[in-house]
């Protein structure tokens, strides 16, 4: 394996691996554990909302139209549709809580979602290096909110350490996995269409997850200072990723 192939692995690998930070509060003692878990689905829910509605759904749709594709646009409805309901199908333990199912649910989400993002950092990568280095301080920017809503939702649901550790590993491998898979399988060239149908599948699949888990549990506590503080961040957040962009 050639300098050009390494390079664009290891941004994918650092960029994937970003995901780990969002652990670690879950080793700290806190006293107001309500609070850190209000203010992360507060932050978690605007930061992905805005992720998928002004960034991931646009931009797809863009190169969607761009290409021409013949009903491309009614395609992507229907994928997004999909994407949607089918979080309805994802069943979790009986006896387990809301918020180890919207830590469950988070995790299979970003996976999907984090195959096709290391499909994106390794292509853009290996034909610019300075496109990539640019590419992964963005995504280490989101990597790591996605960290916090695997692993405090799962942690607070009395799950141990440990386990939290496994599944947040789970997620960060996926993307150094999508770089893996686009350089041995699908090949250096990726149709951006068909990543662009992906994300919109897991746009819906996300939105979903706002919408119908992460609101609900966020109205249970009804934090208002906590969601205020959790609403300004994502804004701070996002405000920086557009700039990177």
């Amino acid at each position: 394996m050639n300098m050009e192939i390494i390079g664009p692995f290891i941004l994918t690998i650092i960029s994937g691996f970003s995901t780990m930070i969002g652990i670690i509060p879950i080793y700290f003692k806190i006293s107001r554990v309500e609070d850190i878990i209000s203010f992360t689905l507060s932050f978690s829910y605007f930061f992905l909302l805005s992720i998928c509605i002004f960034d991931l759904i646009p931009s797809s749709i863009s190169i969607i139209i761009n290409n021409k594709e013949l009903l491309g646009v009614l395609l992507s409805i229907i994928i997004f549709i999909i994407g949607y309901l089918i979080i309805f199908l994802i069943k979790v333990k009986e006896d387990k809580s809301s918020l180890y199912r919207i830590g469950i649910i988070s995790l299979i989400s970003l996976v999907l979602h984090n195959i096709p993002e290391g499909i994106i950092v390794f292509i853009s990568s290996y034909k610019n290096i300075k496109i990539g280095l640019k590419t992964v301080i963005a995504i280490i920017f989101h990597n790591i909110p996605e960290g916090l809503l695997i692993s405090i939702p799962i942690y607070y649901s009395k799950e141990s350490r440990g386990n939290v550790f496994k599944k947040v590993l789970l997620a960060s491998i996926s993307e150094p996995f999508g770089a893996l898979l686009s350089y041995t399988i699908i090949g250096k060239e990726v149709s951006d269409v068909i990543l662009s149908y992906i994300l919109i599948f897991v746009s819906g699949l996300m939105i979903s997850l706002c919408f119908n888990e992460i609101g609900h549990e966020i109205l249970k506590y009804n934090n208002k200072r906590c969601i205020i503080f959790g609403f300004i961040l994502s804004i701070i957040l996002i405000t920086i990723l557009s700039i990177l962009n």
